[in-house]
């Protein structure tokens, strides 16, 4: 196609029908290989982040510890860390930046128990994306023993 202008003329080539389609079909496979790696992102954030808040609850777990000789039992729970359930020797403020237990990135509560199983003093864990025990992938156990 050529277009006469008061200079001269000028060629202009537009892309024809099928060229456009090639590109529509090579931006539709790219993105079949890519999103799905870019939206499994998030549920990969909120699984570190877990991990992530139970390694912070262990490390309040551990200086409730030395101060009060052992562990929150299972009927204290995480609460021990924020509140004093009438322990001499109890941090004033708490274990736990702001005076609160954290939930899981899912938004419910982490599972505790005191004595643990295995031999451990205790278990702390969060039942993942689905909330149910067991599952594998974004849906499995994270626990505080299997940490990485």
């Amino acid at each position: 196609m050529r277009i006469k202008t008061k200079s001269g003329t000028l060629a202009c080539r537009s892309f024809t029908l099928i060229e456009v389609m090639v590109v529509v079909i090579i931006l539709g496979i790219l993105a079949t290989l890519v999103m799905p790696r870019i939206l499994d992102r998030p549920e990969e954030a909120r699984r570190i982040n877990a991990k992530s808040q139970i390694s912070n609850i262990e490390t309040a777990i551990g200086m409730f510890q030395m101060d009060i000789g052992r562990p929150p039992t299972t009927s204290e729970g995480l609460e021990a860390l924020v509140s004093n359930p009438g322990l001499d020797n109890w941090r004033e403020g708490g274990y736990l930046q702001h005076g609160r237990v954290p939930r899981d990135p899912w938004g419910r509560e982490y599972i505790y128990r005191s004595p643990g199983g295995g031999g451990r003093p205790y278990d702390l864990l969060s039942f993942g994306r689905d909330g149910e025990r067991g599952g594998s992938g974004h849906d499995a156990e994270i626990r505080s023993w299997e940490l990485d």
